[in-house]
């Protein structure tokens, strides 16, 4: 099983004095974070897309590039490609070319996102939420396959066999889908044949065992070899050195983050008491000890059918650089072997 990281360039303060790092500042950490990844030995290193005040990754294919000049072996990726809000040519030109820097590290985790921000922001209507979605991912995987593509659709101007370039090292360039907790999207995703990550943020995860079955289910009975199908698993994780610092060291920027959030959304606030429950053996969140995160990505792997990737998003907005980097170093010496020596 491959262990990545998938993390959102969010603004960040230092917890000792409570002032947010100036942006370039903070662009510059967390190329840190991907470079230690690196050296870590940790497989992937996704980046987030956003277009809203506080975040810095409106443009990750930019810092997806930026990371390739900087690392050697790591893979790179969207965390997701918010595809509904962007142009299929200009994503995947985006990521041949980040596929070209990186020597074929490249991938997409396609989506639509958590945010609605993109939508008016780039005069999208959000009553086509749907067919932009389904119309864009399907015309960027005849990119994927076709260099002078033929096609036409509702939300963009016809393709009449312009070339599109660069091609990418990597034939075909990786796409994964994904998904929230939508049947219609786990479906989508086995009849395509493309390899499915579960983004996981509430609940036991072990609720998603009927879901990743039927995108199986689906895929097989659409004619994809079950080998083909993959399955990853996206949830909220932090290893420090004991189950206690690493619940302490992630809380603060925790409650910040969803507190954010829930106001905007009509949520209550988080509690510690709800927090603590969900970093038990069968809560969603994977924060604790190096043996204690790789103990449950472990067991989550068979309750869940068979994982090919876990992966963790670590994003935190009151987090001292060393803390990060520290976490960074023990998922990817501490937690990643022990993975790979259950699950090989």
């Amino acid at each position: 099983m491959e262990i990545g990281i998938d993390n959102f360039v969010s603004e960040v303060a230092d917890p000792r004095t409570g002032v947010a790092y100036a942006s370039a500042e903070r662009m510059s950490q967390f190329l840190a974070e991907v470079v230690r990844a690196d050296q870590a030995g940790v497989d992937t290193f996704g980046v987030g897309e956003h277009h809203r005040e506080n975040y810095l990754d409106s443009a990750p294919a930019v810092i997806l590039g930026a990371a390739a000049a900087l690392t050697e072996r790591i893979r790179l990726q969207s965390a997701v490609t918010v595809l509904s809000a962007d142009d299929p040519v200009r994503v995947f030109e985006s990521f041949a070319t980040l596929d070209l820097i990186s020597g074929g590290r490249a991938e997409m985790v396609l989506g639509r996102g958590s945010f609605t921000e993109a939508f008016p922001l780039f005069g999208l209507d959000l009553d086509d939420y749907d067919s932009l979605f389904d119309e864009k991912l399907t015309l960027l995987l005849q990119l994927r396959s076709e260099t002078h593509p033929h096609w036409s659709g509702r939300h963009r101007a016809p393709l009449t066999g312009q070339g599109v370039f660069p091609r990418p090292v990597q034939s075909p360039l990786p796409m994964w889908l994904g998904v929230g907790g939508t049947p219609a999207s786990f479906v989508r995703a086995g009849l395509l044949g493309m390899p499915l990550m579960v983004a996981i943020i509430g609940g036991d995860p072990r609720r998603f065992r009927p879901l990743i079955d039927l995108y199986r289910r689906a895929g097989a009975e659409a004619g994809h070899a079950l080998e083909t199908l993959k399955v990853g698993v996206h949830c909220i994780g932090f290893v420090g050195e004991t189950d206690r610092e690493a619940a302490d060291d992630f809380w603060p920027g925790y409650e910040q983050a969803f507190a954010t959030v829930g106001r905007e959304r009509g949520f209550a606030p988080p509690t510690r008491r709800d927090y603590d429950a969900s970093i038990t053996e069968h809560g969603p969140y994977f924060i604790g000890s190096p043996e204690t995160v790789a103990r449950k990505i472990v067991e989550a792997s068979p309750a869940l059918g068979g994982l090919s990737r876990f992966t963790v998003q670590m994003t935190n907005p009151i987090m001292a650089p060393e803390s990060m980097l520290r976490s960074i170093e023990l998922l990817g010496t501490e937690v990643a072997p022990r993975v790979r020596a259950a699950t090989s």
